[in-house]
This record gives C-alpha cells, structure tokens and sequence, in this order.
C-alpha cells in the first residue's frame, strides 16, 4: 500500500492490525519522524521499543525478523523503531517477508521504518507497494499554508489555543520543521497548564515566554551563513550560537530543511530560468529569497543529493554524541561553508 502525508492515519485506520510495517520515506524526514511517532502513539499498547540502525540491518538482514518475533524481557508487548539512510533496510526487509509470507512471521510486532535519502521508487519501498500488509509513507516539505493547518493540529490536540497570527509565526519560526512545532506547541502547553480537557488561549507574549523572539536567537542566520559560504562571518555565528545555547540538534534540523527545500527547488528550476521570478513563483517567503536563491547558485543537484544524506548522518551523531554535540556541529558547519565558498 501506499499513502501520502495527508492520507496516511487515515489509511492506518483502514488498514487496521493487517498493515504490521510502515516505511516513512521522502524528502522530508521530519515529517516522517513525527509521522512515526503518531502512528505509534495511536496503538492499543505500543509497549517496550526496541530501536535499530540502518548499519545493524545492512551488517545482520536477519536481525529485523529476529527483533520483530522475540518478546520483550517482561513479557510485554513491544513494536520497533528504526531508522535507516537510503537502501539500507532492503535486505531486511526482503528476508522479513520471505519468512511472513511462509507464515513464520505473521505474529511479528508493528514495525516503523523511517527512511532518509529514500522514495516511494526505491528498491526497499517497492518490496512493500503491492502488499496489504505493509505501507508506504511519501512525505514531502511542507509549505507555509500547510504547516500553519499542522501547527493548528497540534495546538487543538495539546489543548492550546492559537490566537492572531501565532501559528504562522510558529511555523516561521521552527523552518517548517514539524517536529521542532510540536515541541514548541508542547513548551506553550506546559507553560500555560493546558490540556485537552483544560484548554487554554495563548498569545504573543506566552510564546514569547518560552522561546527565542528574534531571528537573531534562532536558527536563521547560522544556516544561512553554512550554506551560502560566508567564511566571514561564520566564527561569529558558531560563537553566538555557543553563548545563547541554541540547540546543536535543532541547528542540524533547520539545515536538513533547507537542504530539503534547495533540493527540491533545483529539480523544478529551468536552465537560464530566472531566479528571482522563479522563486516567486514557487511562494518562497520574500525575507529568504535572496539568501536562498544565492544558495541555489552554489549547490548543484549532485552536490545536494550528497548534501543531504551527509546532514541525516550528522544528525544521528548529534543525538549520540551530545556532549561534545556543539563541536561536532561548529566542524561540519566549516566544512559545509569550505565546499559552497568554493562556488562563490
């Protein structure tokens, strides 16, 4: 089976306890995450999470069924969380199914897969296109109109109240990073005692309570400064990122976005077509056409195909290293900044 990003609870619904795996691929792997991380929230009883990587599948395809079959050290039930880069879990994936489909597996828990650098025409998504009990999840980058309806989800269901044009700055705010709005939405919950059966309105200065205020405090500039090269300006930037604590991991997400959205810009844009008009065009927000249209001129298509899985893994080794996440970060920004003011 196959979903988009708007279908696919929806057709989790109807699909039922026979759909045991789902494969979250596309360009956007935030909203794959956060995907997932709905779809497992909605179980009966997720019970204990067994968590695996892409690199243990690929070194043990075996190992998938293995977790999928075994019961938890309580006895509990239990589903797996994986995540993969590109063609990783193919191998895996194909022995699980040889195996389900001799009735060695039909009992396996929910698994959740999501896939970066990965799409529905993948080898690993086509094993599971035709199959009833396996589904497909396409996520592509969200726009602002769509992400400010998703911001408004997530405040209904956290029981906040979006007053004015809150949402839309949210969105702003968090480069339509889904999963940095939900933990915005959840900080606002919090902050003002909110539930679901308690809701409570939230305004400007509540928001402005729990988070950065100002472009400055944000990501923005850092991003902006990496991808567009400025060597200049960068030590400045990794400093002020040091001294206002701005999260390394939400760095490296607002990064994978714009990689994202440079990506899938440069597969629609015409040779010799205009930038500026292009760029309008495509609804880019005025305030980042200049920075991104520079952008556009220094990473080719291949060069933002090898981009964006190399943010993925820098990802993965934030979330693994965060002690030292705020110098592993500082390296890779230089060295992102060496290769786009090479093309400057």
């Amino acid at each position: 089976m196959k979903a988009n990003q708007r279908d696919i609870f929806r057709a989790a619904q109807r699909a039922g306890d026979s759909c045991r795996l789902f494969f979250l691929c596309g360009p956007d792997e935030a909203g794959a995450a956060a995907a997932a991380a709905k779809l497992i929230a909605a179980l009966p009883e997720p019970g204990e999470r067994c968590e695996l990587s892409g690199q243990e599948l690929r070194s043990d395809p075996v190992r998938l069924v293995d977790e999928a079959r075994s019961t938890s050290l309580f006895g509990d039930k239990r589903h797996l969380f994986v995540r993969v880069s590109g063609e990783e879990a193919h191998d895996a994936l194909k022995t699980f199914f040889d195996l389900k489909d001799r009735g060695e597996a039909d009992q396996a828990w929910p698994i959740f897969i999501v896939a970066s650098s990965a799409t529905d025409k993948s080898r690993s998504a086509k094993l599971l296109l035709k199959r009833d009990d396996a589904m497909v999840g396409i996520f592509y980058p969200r726009d602002l109109k769509d992400m400010i309806i998703d911001v408004r989800a997530l405040a209904d269901a956290a029981g906040v109240r979006l007053g004015g044009d809150l949402a839309e700055r949210i969105a702003r705010s968090v480069n339509l990073d889904i999963r940095l709005a939900g933990a915005e939405v959840e900080k606002l919950a919090l902050y003002l005692d909110a539930s679901h059966t308690a809701p409570k309105s939230a305004d400007v200065a509540s928001y402005e309570a729990i988070c950065a205020t100002t472009e400055e405090d944000g990501f923005a500039a850092l991003v902006n400064v990496a991808l567009s090269g400025d060597l200049r300006k960068l030590p400045g930037e990794v400093r002020r990122m040091r001294d206002l604590s701005i999260n390394p991991v939400g760095v490296a997400l607002a990064l994978e976005r714009r990689a994202a959205q440079l990506a899938s810009l440069s597969a629609k844009m015409r040779p010799g077509e205009d930038i500026g008009r292009f760029l309008e065009n495509e609804r880019v927000f005025f305030k980042e056409r200049r920075e991104i249209g520079q952008q556009l001129q220094q990473w080719s298509g291949g060069k933002l195909e090898r981009l964006v899985p190399r943010l993925t893994q820098l990802h993965r080794l934030l979330l693994s290293n965060s002690q030292v996440a705020e110098l592993l970060l500082a390296q890779e920004l230089s060295s992102i900044a060496r290769v786009a003011a090479a093309r400057r």
